[in-house]
């Protein structure tokens, strides 16, 4: 019988009740530790859930003293860094609320830690476990429309979060562009090469930072993607999955963010001499699993840790999302196109 992965949670907040039930739904976890810097607020979670376990406000302390060998961190992004690498380095693995970390050097740092100390560190990227966006990549990848030229996706919400966001200086790119951008490469199966970016403050904006950005990406199986985004667009708004359509050599597929998405691909046999071609439609049936979303991605990571491998969403992979993020950062602000391999 396979014993229990022996938990701690990091963080106690409003998102810690999402892993802490996904957690107590399964047979081979056991939650033998809660940490919060408010011992209140790990007191109060304990309660919540009726759990029979220590509460602490430090990270060793509960890992050492309950023998836990898996960290939950759903702390908020300033403290990835630190959290994950000091489990890693008292010999836990991490499941990591997104982002992997704050900067790009403390990412590379946690991907070395990781490597040093041979511990799983993988990241929420619950957006890969969206049904439609499965089937998104499915008609991609099936070759449906051909080899990829170009993908696009267009993301404008007007959000009134009020508090850090409001204050931060890119708060779509660092904030909310990451699911994104890692859709992108889970949709093309590709990693970013090169991106330029422009990033603005438009009129009625209620943010200090840049709240709109458009950026093209080259990719590393040769198509662009383009992104265009804001988070102050009051109007019209796309879905928070963005709108996307991916052109190849032999059609186009589109995604509303919503329902199913579809291809139309051009139709078998001769069209000599027609100006504007005829097309077919090609349809999906997204399947839901038992979990999508943030589920989706605990159950994958959990498969992962049982079978002894890397994660859909090991720190490795993630590592190339992030640089996409500060890549466009670096590049709105040096107003010149960024190689990824600059960063990494």
């Amino acid at each position: 019988m396979m014993s229990k992965h022996r938990i701690v949670v990091a963080g106690c907040g409003g998102m810690a009740n999402r892993w802490v039930a996904y957690a107590l739904g399964r047979s081979d976890t056991e939650i033998v530790g809660l940490v919060d810097i408010r011992l209140e607020a790990a007191k109060a979670m304990a309660e919540q859930y009726g759990l029979q376990c220590g509460v602490y406000t430090d990270l060793a302390e509960a890992v050492q003293k309950s023998g836990a060998a898996l960290v939950f961190d759903v702390t908020i992004p300033a403290s990835h860094h630190e959290v994950g690498t000091t489990a890693m380095s008292l010999g836990c693995d991490v499941f990591s609320e997104k982002p992997l970390a704050e900067t790009l050097e403390q990412c590379k740092h946690v991907v070395r830690v990781s490597e040093e100390t041979g511990r799983m560190h993988a990241v929420m990227q619950n957006r890969r476990y969206i049904p439609e966006l499965t089937a998104l990549a499915g008609l991609v990848q099936s070759g449906t429309i051909g080899k990829v030229g170009y993908a696009g996706a267009d993301f404008f919400i007007g959000a009134h979060f009020g508090g850090f966001r409001d204050a931060m200086d890119n708060p779509l790119l660092l904030d909310m562009a990451i699911h994104t951008f890692d859709q992108a490469r889970k949709i093309l199966q590709a990693d970013p090469v090169s991106v330029y970016c422009h990033e603005f403050n438009p009129p009625g904006s209620w943010y200090a930072g840049n709240a709109s950005a458009i950026c093209i990406f080259e990719m590393s199986d040769g198509s662009v993607f383009c992104y265009r985004g804001s988070w102050c667009a009051e109007g019209v708004q796309t879905s928070w999955e963005a709108e996307w359509r991916v052109n190849g050599e032999k059609g186009t597929a589109v995604w509303d963010g919503r329902k199913a998405p579809y291809a139309e691909v051009v139709a078998p046999g001769s069209q000599e001499g027609k100006f504007i071609r005829d097309f077919v439609t090609v349809g999906t049936e997204p399947q839901a699993p038992a979990f999508t979303q943030h589920e989706g991605c605990l159950e994958e990571m959990f498969a992962a840790l049982n079978e002894g491998r890397r994660a859909e969403t090991d720190c490795r992979d993630n590592l190339l999302s992030m640089a996409m993020v500060f890549g466009a950062i670096m590049s709105a602000e040096a107003g010149r196109k960024i190689q990824i391999s600059e960063l990494l």
